[in-house]
């Protein structure tokens, strides 16, 4: 048993862990995964990756978004964004949305990790930040998935779309265009 709480002692609370993590302090993983899992030290997110759960005033917290993304993706790549950014666009985008999209060049699909839903998207290129040019363009993309008022919408894209930076703009045009090229469902930013 001394093995085992030498293991807990090298596991931080509310940090995210793959298997392979646990290797350098442990040569029985699975054996130890296990009891740890039972005694509920770690908590189960997805094949493979395990949370060692942090507790608060208000009881268990789950896993940081982005730890678990990464963790999940063994990749720091990737670009986290809910439609509820587009909100804040000012063109009429109102709608609340209960997903996070992950652009990466790994996984595609939607994916349970703890207790929330995450949808994968591949894509070759995205930016390391969303900015306000990426997420109008974004939005555009996406206008078919999304509950709006598709005509109101990119009717305050044009007049959006003429207020912000040109260069980065026709910069993440460019950038979704790559992307485009392999899905014919999306469509082209509204002049």
């Amino acid at each position: 048993m001394a093995r085992l709480e030498e293991l807990k002692q090298h596991l931080t609370p509310g940090k995210v862990y793959r298997r392979a993590d646990l290797t350098r302090w442990t040569t029985s993983v699975d054996r130890d995964l296990r009891k740890l899992l039972d005694a509920g030290e770690l908590t189960k997110l997805s094949g493979g990756v395990y949370l060692r759960p942090k507790t608060t005033a208000f009881g268990r917290a789950p896993a940081n978004d982005h730890d678990l993304v990464e963790a999940f993706l063994k990749d720091k790549r990737f670009l986290m964004l809910t439609p509820n950014a587009y909100n804040a666009l000012g063109v009429g985008a109102t709608q609340l949305y209960n997903e996070t999209v992950v652009y990466n060049r790994k996984r595609h699909g939607r994916f349970k990790l703890g207790n929330r839903l995450y949808d994968f998207r591949m894509k070759p290129e995205f930016p390391a930040v969303a900015t306000k040019e990426f997420l109008l363009v974004d939005l555009v993309n996406n206008l078919k998935r999304l509950a709006e008022d598709e005509t109101q919408v990119l009717e305050r894209v044009r007049t959006e779309a003429r207020k912000l930076d040109q260069d980065a703009l026709r910069q993440a045009l460019k950038t979704m265009a790559a992307c485009a090229r392999r899905s014919s469902s999306e469509t082209s930013l509204p002049t």
